[in-house]
């Protein structure tokens, strides 16, 4: 099974891929999410989103710039205020 993830800025889409596993750096901590999680928003800190190719992978980070997080049927949206790079 895949989670499908995208990451969004105001300018475009980063991101659209099916992927293991994200750990987003949420305001309150970092949470990580895999494909059948609970629907779910929160709001992002500066930090690295690290993507999970498959399991047990190294992960890529992606330095993000504030922003939401949203978890639905259709996996994980990342809507960033600035993505590094």
């Amino acid at each position: 099974m895949a989670l499908h993830f995208e990451l969004v800025t105001p300018a475009k889409l980063v991101r659209s891929e099916d992927v293991h596993m994200v750990v987003v750096p949420g305001a309150e901590g970092e949470f990580g999410v895999l494909e059948g999680h609970a629907p779910f928003m929160s709001t992002i800190r500066d930090g690295a989103v690290q993507v999970y190719k498959t399991e047990g992978g190294t992960p890529e980070e992606i330095e993000v710039r504030g922003g939401f997080a949203e978890v639905g049927d259709n996996g994980l949206t990342v809507l960033a205020e600035h993505v590094e790079g």
